[in-house]
């Protein structure tokens, strides 16, 4: 990576599912972040966002890595 380097959405769904599919991702050394609408409202003293609608976000050159990850992820969660 490198400082031109751009995130993109990977997914979106509830924070259960975001954390699972970090984990995967982190298995095969692929960096995510995580953007909690909801979670940062609450610490700022309102609420925004909703619990459901929690985005992952990746490199975009690993793109094409975690797609298979991703896939594999939706067919064991029935998504």
């Amino acid at each position: 990576m490198d400082d031109q380097s751009k995130h993109i959405r990977f997914f979106t769904g509830s924070l259960i599912e975001i954390q699972r599919l970090q984990i995967d991702l982190d298995d095969k050394e692929i960096p995510s972040m995580i953007k909690n609408n909801f979670q940062s409202g609450v610490r700022a003293g309102f609420y925004g966002g909703s619990p459901s609608q929690v985005e992952l976000f990746i490199y975009e050159e690993d793109r094409e890595k975690a797609l298979p990850i991703l896939e594999a992820f939706k067919e064991q969660m029935g998504i």
